[in-house]
This record gives structure tokens, C-alpha cells and sequence, in this order.
């Protein structure tokens, strides 16, 4: 008698029953290589290709041209990119599979080159001091400009705007992306959140844009429709350091957003390597918030098949997001169902160009 594989067990996510727990991570391939910055159809044919997974979530999508900042990334605030979307969802519908929408604002780690020579905002004037891949190439950061609160409010509108626009697209609901050193996260954060307003210093304060924008979001589109991803362990990029205060910011976050019982789901980040020697950090995100959060969990970063089967039964997430597996594995879920091996991946490929290491990765029916 053989167990099914948890990560192949169905789950009910929002308004989508999901056949299986193997997400599709969002991540940002810079192929939107046209003046409206709108998905291609080689980006339907990339998705459409990746259906299989229990739910997709798209590359960052910016809410604005104010949140862009990286090079040929798609929007979600004007109609041909809501055209170039649509055709993105209705393949991967039209195969089985389900797809939300990763809503972006890059905040500081952007170049004054996208925006006609304006500073990028942020919640506070601090340099992140990383570099910027622009249309010239990779350049330093600049002091960003301070958000008033005005505008604050006008960016949770973008957010807003960009969950109805997603809607419109056919996607099944949206992600807001509050990770990685963008938007959000330089408000959670003190080495880059130095406000006095409502908008900084304590928990409360540091998490009120976020959860401002969560309700406009939830409310326009439904809260089942919604979900957040949140990276508790970022250190030492994206210009983001963590304090003794990051996991106490972060748990008043997580609680927050277990107060919303028809949220879609919380996406969570594991570190990208052990935090033993940064003071403050944590080893395990999974098991240190699972008790904080009601809802749907899911977990990223670095997990294999067996891995991820654990964490599942184990009780410390619902599902498991995979990124860089499934660019080169578009049958990712059928590999995990087969016990077969997973085919290795080409970093140089990952950004920008053409279906080159982007729909060229074989499956396992194309060796038979």
C-alpha cells in the first residue's frame, strides 16, 4: 500500500479548487521587450507550457510606471497589457491550470532612466547602494525621494487599479508583493523606513501601507481573490538588513493577515542560507510562523521533491512554490508524480532574449 504524495494532494485556494500543491514561484524573466512593457505570446506559450502546476503566479507585474524598475518587465495598469495578459490566462485556463497575478512597486531599487530622470520613491530618502538593471545596462541606486502620505495613498489606489485590471485580464486572483527589498518591504524595514508620520516607527505604523493597500485590494477584488508574499529573512540585499526588530515586525504582519480568514493564501520565504551569525534572523520561516497564520501557507526557496513533501505533512506549510525548477522543468508536477530526475537550468538565460532558455526546455513525453 503506497501514500500519495502530499504535493499532489488537491487544496482549495480562494476560489480555485487546485488539483495538486506544486506552485509556480513568480519569477521576473524580463521578455516584455515592447514599448506597452505587455506580455508576449511567447510569454503565453511559457505559461500555457507551465499549467500543470497547482497554481501559477506570475512574474511581478508593476502596478504603475512609478513601480517599474527593471528592464522590459511586464504592467498590469494599461490596456494592452491587460490585453497581453489575457491572452496569458486563457491558455493557461484552456490546458486545466490556474493562474494569479503578482502585483508589483519597486520602490527605491529603481534608476531615475525610468522614470525621465524623477527620483524613484520610496518610504524614506536612504540610497539601498545596490544596482539597477536599466535600459544602458546595470547602474548605482540614487537617494530615492520620500513618499508623502498623499502619495501613499495614490500607490495603494495603483494597487487597487491593478488587482481590478488582473481581474479583467482572467487571472484568478493576485498576489501583492510585499518581498525582496521592493515597495512594501522598505516600509516594514528600519534601514529604510526612518518616518515619524503614521508610517513609521512602530509595528503598527511600519505595517499600516500594507494593510491599507490589503484591504483596497480585498475589497475590490474579494479576499479570497488576495494574497501577500513576504520575505522575513531578506538580509544583505535589495539594501535590506535585519534588526532585532525584523521578526517582530513581521509576526505582527503575519497575524495581521491571519485576521482576514477568506485571504487566498500567505507566501513566505525561506532564507537563502543559514542566518546563524545574523543576530535577530531565524533558520525556519515555515515552522516559526505556521503558528501565527490560519490560512493557507505556502512555503519557497530551495526545496526538492522530498523536501517538499516533508514540509507538508509535517504541517508547516499547504503547499510548496518552486521557482527556477520549473523554468526548466514546464512538467515539473509530472516529474514529482514519476519520481523522475529534474533537468538542470542555465542561469545565463534567465533575463531577457528570446525562447532560448525560456519555452526551449524539453519534457519528459518529448524523450519518448
Amino acid at each position: 500500500m503506497t501514500t500519495e504524495n502530499a504535493l499532489l494532494k488537491p487544496i482549495r485556494v480562494g476560489p480555485c479548487d487546485l488539483p495538486n500543491r506544486v506552485f509556480m514561484a513568480p519569477m521576473t524573466r524580463s521578455r516584455a521587450a515592447n514599448p506597452e512593457n505587455a506580455p508576449t505570446l511567447l510569454a503565453v506559450e511559457y505559461y500555457t507550457q507551465r499549467a500543470g502546476a497547482g497554481l501559477i503566479v506570475s512574474e511581478g507585474s508593476q502596478v504603475s510606471r512609478q513601480g517599474v524598475g527593471y528592464i522590459d518587465t511586464p504592467g498590469i495598469y494599461s490596456p494592452a497589457q491587460v490585453e497581453g495578459w489575457k491572452r496569458v490566462t486563457q491558455g493557461v485556463h484552456k490546458q486545466g491550470g490556474h493562474i494569479f497575478c503578482q502585483i508589483w512597486h519597486c520602490g527605491r531599487i529603481s534608476h531615475p532612466d525610468f522614470h525621465d530622470g524623477d527620483l524613484p520613491v520610496a518610504p524614506s530618502a536612504i540610497n539601498p547602494h545596490v544596482q539597477s538593471f536599466t535600459p544602458q545596462g546595470f547602474k548605482d541606486t540614487v537617494t530615492p525621494r520620500a513618499l508623502s502620505v498623499e502619495e501613499i495613498h495614490a500607490v495603494t489606489e495603483d494597487f487597487r487599479n491593478a488587482a481590478l485590471n488582473a481581474v479583467a485580464a482572467g487571472f484568478d486572483g493576485v498576489e501583492i508583493h510585499s518581498a525582496n527589498g521592493y515597495l512594501f518591504h522598505q516600509f516594514f524595514s528600519n534601514c529604510s523606513n526612518v518616518r515619524t508620520d503614521a508610517y513609521g516607527g512602530s509595528h503598527a505604523n511600519k505595517a499600516r501601507f500594507f494593510f491599507e493597500t490589503v484591504a483596497a485590494v480585498g475589497k475590490a477584488i474579494g479576499f479570497d481573490r488576495t494574497a501577500a508574499r513576504l520575505n522575513p529573512c531578506l538580509h544583505g540585499m535589495a539594501g535590506i538588513v535585519i534588526d532585532a526588530d525584523t521578526i517582530p515586525t513581521f509576526e505582527h504582519v503575519v497575524k495581521g493577515l491571519s485576521s482576514y480568514p477568506q485571504l487566498a493564501y500567505l507566501h513566505l520565504l525561506e532564507p537563502a542560507a543559514p542566518m546563524d551569525d545574523v543576530p535577530g534572523a531565524i533558520n525556519e520561516v515555515a515552522r516559526h510562523f505556521r503558528p501565527l497564520y490560519k490560512g493557507v501557507l505556502v512555503i519557497n526557496r530551495n526545496f526538492a521533491a522530498e523536501s517538499g513533501r516533508r514540509v507538508i505533512e509535517e504541517g508547516s506549510a499547504d503547499a510548496v512554490a518552486f521557482g527556477k525548477p520549473f523554468i526548466s522543468n514546464p512538467d515539473l508536477v509530472e516529474r514529482i508524480r514519476r519520481g523522475a530526475s529534474w533537468a538542470p537550468w542555465n542561469e545565463t538565460l534567465f533575463y531577457g532574449g528570446g525562447a532560448e532558455g525560456y519555452t526551449d526546455y524539453p519534457t519528459l513525453n518529448s524523450w519518448e
